[in-house]
């Protein structure tokens, strides 16, 4: 069974935190090398000074854009290159931007199936989520693929393992990761990598809450060790 990447996000419900600058040093302080913040929340020279701070620190850091409108997603898909990101995770307009990203010195995982609203929720079946992935993933530019598998109202495990199969590409699960059992799906499946933001802010893997330390050991644990 393969051991997925974990990405912290410094989110809560899909926004930027207003501590995201103190959780960043609290989260490379405990180790953790993947750092990931969203397109929404926090102002440009915030996300700049938290992307020099990870990249000092050795790490790796993952913007996701969740604007739904064409202009914002561009706009922010412009601001990964500027502010100088390792992944450009999410947004829904592959065409638009893998061309833009193709030769920039990061990777690009856009979403796979059909995103919308804020939060973000995945819409199809299991086949029309995977059948997508499979031409987004042979795109231009494209690198891989966020997966919002807990955000659909189908199977999640289903999905993830139908897109693994069919992407052709590294797959990152992102949203609603919130235990045990669900990371061990994520391993299950196959996929490269796997997001936590708001689990992890609200003390979903370990007691006491605030205890982030104790949240990010549950999260590795469950990464790392047999699955339940």
């Amino acid at each position: 069974m393969v051991q997925p990447l974990f990405i912290f996000m410094l989110t809560r419900r899909d926004e930027t935190v207003a501590e995201a600058r103190a959780l960043t040093r609290q989260a490379l302080a405990a180790g953790i090398r993947h750092i990931g913040f969203k397109d929404i929340g926090a102002p440009l020279a915030e996300l700049r000074a938290i992307t020099a701070e990870i990249r000092a620190a050795g790490a790796a850091s993952y913007l996701e854009v969740v604007s739904l409108d064409q202009d914002r997603e561009l706009a922010s898909a412009e601001a990964a290159l500027e502010i100088g990101v390792d992944n450009l995770l999410g947004g829904v307009r592959p065409r638009a931007v893998g061309p833009r990203v193709q030769n920039a010195p990061l990777r690009y995982f856009p979403f796979a199936g059909q995103v919308e609203d804020h939060p973000s929720v995945l819409k199809g079946s299991t086949r029309e989520i995977a059948s997508s992935a499979a031409q987004i993933g042979a795109l231009p530019g494209v690198d891989g693929l966020d997966l919002l598998a807990y955000r659909s109202a189908g199977d999640a495990a289903a999905i993830m393992r139908a897109v693994c199969a069919a992407a052709g590409k590294p797959v990152i699960v992102a949203g609603s990761i919130d235990s045990k059992a669900r990371i061990d799906a994520v391993r299950t499946a196959g996929a490269y990598g796997f997001t936590v933001g708001t689990a992890a802010l609200e003390g979903a893997f370990a007691a006491p809450p605030g205890d982030l330390g104790a949240q990010f050991a549950a999260i590795e644990a469950a990464r790392s060790g047999p699955p339940a």
